[in-house]
C-alpha cells in the first residue's frame, strides 16, 4: 500500500474512532491550486472513493491522490475541501456523515 493511501486510511479510521477530538485545521493565506482531474477507477464492493485533494504541509500545497477507503454503513464520505474565509483558506478534512 502506498504511503499516501496508508496515511489516509489511518486518518479515516482514527477520525471515525476519535471524531472531533482529532480534528486539526490548516488555515492558510494562499488559495489552493485548482483540483487535479482524476479518473475514478471502477467500483469496488465494500469501498468508497475518496477523491484527491491539495494538502498543506506548512510551506506549500502538495497533491494527495484519491484512494479507496472501507465504506461505513449508514454513512457517506464527505471529501476534503478548502473553504475561503475572508482572505484565508481553511482545509475541511474528509469525514463520514450519517
Amino acid at each position: 500500500m502506498k504511503t499516501t493511501q496508508r496515511r489516509l486510511t489511518i486518518l479515516v479510521v482514527a477520525g471515525a474512532l476519535l471524531g472531533p477530538a482529532l480534528a486539526a485545521e490548516d488555515i492558510v493565506g494562499t488559495a489552493p491550486p485548482a483540483p487535479r482531474v482524476e479518473h475514478t477507477p471502477p467500483h469496488r464492493d465494500g469501498f468508497v472513493w475518496a477523491p484527491g485533494y491539495w494538502d498543506w504541509n506548512g510551506h506549500f500545497f502538495r497533491w494527495e491522490s484519491g484512494t479507496w477507503i472501507p465504506e461505513h454503513r449508514r454513512a457517506h464520505w464527505v471529501a476534503d475541501r478548502w473553504e475561503q474565509e475572508g482572505n484565508q483558506w481553511r482545509h475541511v478534512r474528509g469525514h463520514w456523515e450519517e
